[in-house]
């Protein structure tokens, strides 16, 4: 597993904004899509293409195009959801699968509620979409289950991430293509699960509390 975090001005700039308690839900959700769109652009680095043949109006040229199957971008219901826009400002030619992700109250351990993917991910390259990597349970198992599924490389891309969240994903994901890229790496996670500083509830913060 490969870890990167966006060292960038503008990034930052975004990030305090975001992160302030101040900043109303139309405002949050808008840097969330500038956030995306400038992380996706160093998550798709790796994009897979190939040679196509072209003329401009001078001469014949070589050039490139996106591969197929083509990609699979992935946001985890419900905040993940607030990161497809950005993303697809960018990569407008991708599909889209859902997967839904909670956490079992009794025993802790991540769980499916809901999945929208297309049948064979045979050689798929995915990118999940989550804002937020705490714990790592969520992430882990959205994209454990990728991997069974026939994609050859996975990458993340979240806002923040904590060290124990990274750390779980450096385990589980030691020698398989996975990339996580993320906008800031914060200071690690309270008693409560919270990541410090964080931003808070990312899903309640892009779409308001539900109970």
């Amino acid at each position: 597993m490969e870890l990167h975090v966006a060292n960038h001005p503008l990034i930052d700039h975004k990030m305090t904004l975001l992160r302030d308690k101040r900043t109303p839900s139309p405002a949050f959700r808008e840097l969330v899509a500038e956030l995306v769109n400038l992380l996706s652009y160093e998550a798709t680095r790796g994009l897979r293409v190939e040679p196509v043949e072209y003329d401009t109006p001078v001469a014949g040229a070589t050039g490139s195009k996106v591969t197929e199957p083509l990609p699979l971008a992935v946001p985890i219901i419900r905040a993940g959801l607030g990161m497809l826009d950005g993303f697809l400002k960018l990569m407008p030619y991708c599909e889209v699968g859902f997967i839904g992700m909670r956490r079992n109250e009794e025993t802790l351990e991540p769980e499916t509620y809901a999945k929208r993917l297309p049948e064979d991910l045979a050689d798929r390259q995915c990118y999940v979409l989550d804002p937020m990597l705490a714990t790592g349970g969520s992430l882990a198992a959205t994209v454990q289950f990728l991997l069974e599924a026939g994609a050859t490389d996975v990458t993340a891309i979240c806002l923040v991430a904590a060290p124990e969240g990274v750390e779980k994903m450096r385990e589980d994901f030691a020698d398989a293509n996975v990339r996580v890229v993320v906008a800031a790496l914060d200071e690690g996670l309270n008693e409560h699960g919270f990541i410090v500083p964080g931003l808070g509830d990312a899903g309640d913060r892009l779409y308001g509390v539900v109970d």
